[in-house]
């Protein structure tokens, strides 16, 4: 995936035409679009292959059994099309493992969450987020997820890893992050949702987005 907007949208809509006319919109200030479950059960797994034509997919799973169904998931994942997919770390390092392996026969990416952005993630993720970290970077994943919501917590995590991994950062905006704060607490890329789809113009609220991310990242 490469970095050039540095932002990540969420497109948890659940009807195909209004993600597809999103998708066209703001595909030009986006590095990936993100599904999850309610797009993906709305409309069926071949809405990843559809988005694709716009930008690369990760599949938001957050994949977290045994490490044999993990590998059936990330199979037809991939086969879907997805460039990516976000796995739990808690599960352990087979289940992890399982996933990663799969990814590699496809050449695609696994991103582990390390800790989620809503305030219930802080209660029992974060006390082993830097386990799983560490984890993940031992695995040889492409990246983690860490909170938009927590900088601080997005320092630590990239403290862990150094700059053998990413880090893509959700809770941008409706949630209350913020983009610039965490792109400088160590964030590769930010991920937005509800401020983009929801918004009147989603192209103008994207470009607003990507623009302080680039005054961020200049330093203007």
């Amino acid at each position: 995936m490469e970095r050039n907007t540095c932002m990540i949208l969420a497109l948890d809509v659940t009807d195909r035409e209004e993600a597809l006319k999103i998708a066209e919109d703001v595909w030009e200030f986006v590095d990936a679009i993100k599904v999850g479950y309610p797009l993906v059960l709305a409309t069926g797994l071949d809405i990843i292959r559809e988005l694709a034509e716009f930008a690369p997919i990760i599949a938001d799973f957050k994949v977290a059994d045994i490490p044999n169904t993990n590998r059936l998931i990330c199979d037809q994942v991939f086969e879907a099309g997805a460039d990516a997919i976000i796995v739990q770390g808690f599960t352990g390092r087979d289940s992890l493992d399982a996933c990663i392996e799969i990814a590699s026969e496809y050449r695609k990416d696994v991103f582990v969450v390390s800790e989620m952005s809503h305030p219930g993630g802080a209660e029992f993720l974060q006390p082993a987020a830097e386990a799983i970290a560490k984890i993940a970077l031992e695995a040889g994943a492409f990246g983690l997820v860490a909170p938009a919501t927590r900088p601080e917590r997005v320092k630590k995590i990239r403290k862990i890893i150094g700059d053998k991994l990413t880090i893509i950062s959700p809770g941008v905006g409706a949630q209350g992050g913020k983009a610039s704060d965490v792109i400088a607490a160590g964030a590769d890329w930010v991920i937005v949702g509800r401020s983009i789809y929801k918004a009147e113009s989603p192209k103008e609220a994207a470009c607003e987005i990507a623009e302080e991310i680039r005054a961020e990242l200049c330093g203007e």
